[in-house]
């Protein structure tokens, strides 16, 4: 049977229905398999809950992750199913990257910390001030850290931290004289790392070795690169009009040191 008017074979236009649906289909799968790939080998997103890397990192900074940056092990796949130990195709880690990797306790929870310490390392907090091998780690001061939320004003120390390699980022403190100010001397173990948050008053990192420790060099996920989104969290997922007002802008795209 025919439409009238010129219209085509009913059969036919039904047969064209079902091979759109399976082109459909099949478009579907490869994005998912492509953006499986990237986000296996390549790249994957995070967000910071959590205020322990400011200034660095700010609590609503959503950040691309590069996989390949240290090689991969089985936590480079997606839920750490990977059905291997250990790190193929490594490499280096450098003291100063910011890194994700599994929580050694917990590796369900992700972490993202500085590196300060590599295998090896004797790492030690002195009066605030980080010692690496018996060497205190050059801080400069420079302007405060300031920050204003819900009408009250944060202000802390900040100072530029310069690794023995010439690496340079922010750090801040609220005092020196922290539980976590002035702790032992730190010898970490071969195939394993040291990482610390940039607000070093506020951080549960690798100080505490019954939460956080040495971090294996298997739970490494990879290195924080670029800061691709920013919000404030000042506008919910409804308020469409308020999302300009959120919106980080001066964070956007920006790399993270």
């Amino acid at each position: 049977m025919r439409d009238v008017a010129g219209g085509e074979p009913t059969r036919g236009r039904a047969a064209r229905g079902v091979s759109g649906i399976g082109d459909t289909v099949k478009t579907v799968l490869w994005a998912v398999f492509i953006a499986l790939i990237i986000r296996t080998f390549a790249f994957e997103s995070f967000n910071i809950p959590s205020s322990s890397m400011v200034p660095t990192l700010l609590v609503g900074d959503y950040l691309f992750v590069s996989k390949f940056s240290y090689g991969y092990s089985r936590y480079s796949l997606p839920y750490g199913l990977g059905w291997f130990t250990g790190r193929i195709f490594e490499r280096p880690v450098e003291r100063g990257d910011v890194v994700v990797f599994r929580l050694p306790r917990d590796p369900r929870t992700d972490y993202i910390k500085r590196i300060v310490g590599l295998p090896g390392d004797r790492i030690q907090v002195l009066n605030g001030v980080l010692h690496i091998n018996g060497q205190a780690v050059r801080r400069e001061r420079i302007e405060d850290w300031v920050e204003a939320e819900d009408g009250r004003i944060t202000r802390a120390t900040q100072y530029i931290e310069t690794m023995p390699s010439g690496r340079r980022y922010r750090v801040i403190q609220f005092n020196d004289a922290g539980p976590l100010d002035s702790t032992q001397e730190y010898v970490v173990p071969p195939g394993h790392y040291f990482a610390m948050g940039d607000n070093r008053n506020n951080s549960l990192d690798s100080r505490v070795l019954n939460a956080v420790g040495f971090i294996p060099a298997e739970n490494l996920i990879g290195r924080a690169e670029i800061i691709f989104f920013s919000t404030t969290g000042e506008a919910a997922l409804w308020e469409v009009w308020r999302w300009p007002a959120a919106i980080r802008y001066g964070r956007l795209f920006n790399r993270i040191d």
